[in-house]
């Protein structure tokens, strides 16, 4: 999804200065997922997800698709199955006589295992997606636009930094009011995505003058890109719909294939394809938790597994809820009562596990969040602290996770963690990379897998490495492979004395580690001048 143009009395000042770039802000290394692979998906629609087993990706579908022999049943006034409510009520051109309709329509007609995946990871979010909607007037093949942009996975990353199921950008995400800092990104969370997305959707129409298609592809490739599309056309004297535009090859793709998924919808035995039942009923409550809380308590209290809870609250990066909010949590509707009890029952200490800090010397706020898995801003707002300025001796009231953080399965840092199991307890090594270097020379020289280095470091094994570049490498005390010369161990925390004529340029070289995690740790800015004899906190190898 690209940014939106929006009239600038709707885009509030600190969005004005570039939150609509051509290509989206980057994000920080903690928002970045830690498994990034492809899963098998129609031809031109190929986004990179996390999954927990990787296909192969498909090759083009070209050939028609020949429907099979029989009548369907007309539509009837009750639904059982959220399948048959859909495709009951879609209403868009569904243009199956052009090409590049047909060729979806073979490769998901073809591909029942993959649409059957496809329905499993949309059971938990259907059915409010569905409702909310009908409950907008829109069509109903919008319901279906998830299956197209990331294959319902809750945790879909791109390459474009584009996250969740209705894959926003960062900054498009931020023009639509959706939160996103270290501790809860607002694009995954599947309440505020979706209403996101269909606010932004109804923008795109009546930019549009109605023209869903057009409406669509500006979705996937930017207004401009579609009106420009329209504006040649017009010059040029030709027709101004979705298939007469010239659009980026993606684009093209991507109309299409949502039309082939609401035919397959209508009409799966034409295709001889079916779609596994969804009940057409609510799948989760929204409870206001009425603070911050610790996820592994609040998912004990609904009596879910941990993945189950972020599979349902996806949008918390961490181990709790952002001490600011939001604090609205979704849990199945059956337990939302006995979750509501359990939760009032709960006493206020109980709801995250805390812990005191003494600071010590060289100590700064950077370091001690890095140390504890916290925020810069939460030790502030819990300490009523007005500056970044702490003094040794100083006690710091600190909020801890209760459990290990590889307990906080579906986490940024539970997700890294499960690299772990694949070389057993292991210590953390920094591999620098070497001109020439290739996931796979690196993985066959310390005896692991490009999938192992790709999970460990949140990067798509098609990616480029680049001279200087750190990969973290996990292995086992007893591995004799574990880095010697190109990457050190890790270790605790340590304070560095600057000499005459040290930067920060050459001390993150030193050590190895990055300029942006000594300003992290140390608090300090960019511009900002070393002098003789000051201390610089470093986490070798460690992450910010």
């Amino acid at each position: 999804m690209r940014c939106p143009r929006l009239p600038l009395f709707v885009i509030p000042l600190a969005l004005l200065s570039g939150a609509c770039s051509q290509l989206p802000p980057k994000e920080t290394a903690e928002n970045l997922p830690e498994v990034v692979t492809a899963e098998a998906e129609p031809p031109e629609q190929r986004v990179e997800y996390i999954v927990p087993e990787p296909e192969l990706l498909p090759e083009e579908a070209a050939e028609e698709v020949v429907p099979v022999e029989g009548e369907l049943p007309g539509p009837v006034a009750q639904y059982g199955d959220l399948w048959e409510r859909i495709g009951a009520n879609l209403n868009l051109p569904r243009h199956l006589e052009h090409k590049s309709v047909k060729g979806r329509l073979a490769w998901y007609a073809r591909n029942q295992a993959y649409l059957d995946r496809v329905v499993e990871r949309s059971r938990p979010y259907l059915y409010h997606v569905v409702t909310e909607v009908e409950k907008r007037g829109m069509p109903l093949e919008l319901a279906l636009l998830p299956i197209v942009e990331s294959a319902f996975h809750p945790f879909a990353y791109s390459r474009s930094h584009a996250s969740g199921i209705w894959q926003f950008i960062p900054s498009t995400g931020k023009i639509f009011r959706m939160k996103q800092n270290w501790w809860y990104d607002g694009r995954r969370d599947i309440v505020e995505a979706t209403r996101g997305a269909l606010d932004y959707l109804e923008k795109l129409s009546g930019d549009f003058d109605g023209d869903w298609l057009l409406a669509l592809a500006a979705y996937n490739t930017g207004e401009r890109n579609v009106e420009r599309a329209v504006r040649r056309n017009k010059k040029a004297g030709k027709a101004t719909d979705f298939f007469s535009l010239r659009l980026p090859r993606e684009t093209r793709g991507y109309v299409p294939s949502l039309l082939a998924v609401a035919e397959l919808v209508a009409n799966p035995e034409q295709y001889g394809i079916a779609w596994k039942p969804v009940t057409d009923q609510q799948y989760f409550a929204q409870v206001d938790a009425g603070g911050q809380i610790d996820l592994a308590i609040a998912a004990e209290l609904a009596g879910m597994s941990m993945d189950e809870f972020y599979t349902l609250n996806p949008g918390f990066n961490r181990w709790a809820t952002d001490p600011d909010g939001p604090h609205r949590l979704l849990v199945p509707v059956a337990r939302e009562e006995s979750f509501q009890k359990r939760l009032a029952a709960l006493a206020p200490e109980q709801r995250i596990s805390w812990t005191s800090h003494q600071v010590n010397k060289g100590e700064t706020l950077g370091g001690i969040a890095a140390r504890y898995r916290t925020s810069v801003a939460a030790l502030k707002s819990v300490n009523e602290l007005r500056g970044n300025t702490i003094h040794q001796g100083d006690m710091l009231r600190v909020a801890a996770p209760r459990e290990a953080l590889k307990h906080y399965t579906l986490s940024v840092d539970g997700r890294r963690l499960r690299g772990l199991k694949h070389s057993g307890d292991g210590n953390k090594y920094v591999y620098t990379v070497k001109r020439g270097d290739t996931l796979w020379d690196i993985g066959k020289h310390y005896g692991v897998s490009v999938k192992q280095l790709t999970g460990w470091n949140g990067i798509s094994s098609r990616k480029y490495l680049r001279p200087g570049q750190k990969l973290t490498l996990w292995f086992a005390e007893d591995n004799k492979q574990a880095p010697t010369a190109g990457g050190q161990p890790a270790s605790d925390p340590f304070h560095y004395t600057v000499k005459k004529g040290d930067s920060l340029w050459s001390i993150a070289k030193k050590f190895n580690v990055t300029i942006k995690q000594l300003l992290v740790w140390n608090n300090l800015r960019r511009n900002k001048h070393l002098h003789p004899n000051q201390k610089i906190t470093v986490y070798q190898n460690g992450s910010s």
